[in-house]
């Protein structure tokens, strides 16, 4: 009877035989058929996936951000284009820096309107160039808004370093007392803040360098010069420029409606202090209030909801010059 040709072909795969009926050694795999036994390991998240959709959203999202971050960079970087008949001539009364005064060729107005001729006069009392351009040029510079044919060039606002703060403190002999802003974002308060802080002996200012308002036209004008005497410092990362603070032996005291102290009996005002004032509505961020060593409030009526952050941060340095001015 004949072999069956399966059989055979069974017998093959399995191995040759010797004619005395013994098996010989087959060719192995190498370890191949482990390795895809293994598999590839835990499947990673869609948006890590070279190809996926996911994946393509999150690359287009992270050049959106990093599109966005260059575009604040080069906008801090450039000049800013002030523009109003009363801005202005606020502007240039207050001292704001300026590199340039333009004026729209042809304005009816420029040689009856008071405040067009003041500002011509002050611009050149202070030596400032005149640049005279059309109204179609003025229109594209200011972006279609409202610039009644006049605007002031005012040239970035240069920084300090929150170091350089503690610097000028040891300079004056005076105890450090710095105001922490907290992601402000009204120029008008930032102005506000900074006038108070160099009225009440504050040696400084410190501002994050995101999600909050710079030093603008806006608050060099609403700071009535203030802002020329007292320096504004830039920090990267808040919560680290108090913790630095903390290192360097100041008490980072907190202001919040909520806060655990009485203004008035807080006691630590003599020492050296970073005073932190909340932004508008949202207050202290969970990370800076952390950083706080005490948390203090304003005693005020129960039908006042909240104080103005400016207003607040006026009454926190009036309380601490007290306290330092007193025998």
């Amino acid at each position: 009877m004949g072999a069956d040709p399966l059989m055979a072909g069974n017998s093959q795969r399995r191995g040759r035989t010797t004619g005395a009926g013994k098996k010989t050694a087959t060719a192995g795999t190498g370890g191949k058929g482990r390795r895809a036994l293994a598999g590839r390991g835990a499947t990673p998240p869609a948006e890590m996936r070279p190809g996926h959709p996911a994946q393509r959203r999150a690359a287009a999202e992270a050049r959106q951000r990093a599109d966005r971050a260059r575009a604040r960079q080069r906008a801090e970087e450039a000049p800013e284009l002030l523009l109003g008949r009363n801005p202005v001539v606020e502007a240039l009364r207050a001292q704001i820096p300026a590199t340039a005064l333009y004026v729209v060729t042809g304005d009816a107005q420029r040689t009856t309107d008071e405040r067009i001729t003041e500002a011509l006069a002050l611009a050149a009392d202070r030596g400032l160039p005149l640049l005279e351009v059309g109204k179609a040029e003025f229109d594209r510079m200011s972006g279609g808004a409202l610039h009644q044919g006049i605007g002031l060039q005012v040239p970035p606002y240069e920084y300090a370093h929150p170091d350089d703060l503690l610097d000028m403190a040891r300079d004056s002999g005076r105890p450090p007392l710095v105001v922490a802003l907290d992601g402000v974002t009204d120029p008008r308060n930032l102005g506000a803040v900074v006038r108070s802080a160099a009225a009440f002996d504050a040696h400084g200012v410190v501002v994050p360098q995101r999600r909050a308002v710079g030093m603008t036209a806006s608050a060099w004008r609403t700071s009535a010069g203030a802002a020329a005497r007292i320096p504004v410092a830039r920090a990267v990362n808040l919560p680290r420029a108090l913790g630095a603070y903390q290192d360097a032996g100041l008490q980072t005291v907190g202001l919040a409606g909520d806060g655990d102290v009485d203004l008035d009996e807080y006691d630590g005002f003599t020492d050296p202090v970073a005073l932190v004032v909340g932004a508008e509505g949202a207050g202290l961020s969970r990370l800076v209030r952390e950083r706080c060593d005490v948390v203090v409030r304003i005693p005020i009526s129960r039908d006042t909801e909240s104080l103005n952050v400016s207003v607040a941060a006026g009454i926190a340095l009036y309380a601490a010059a007290l306290t330092r001015r007193s025998p």
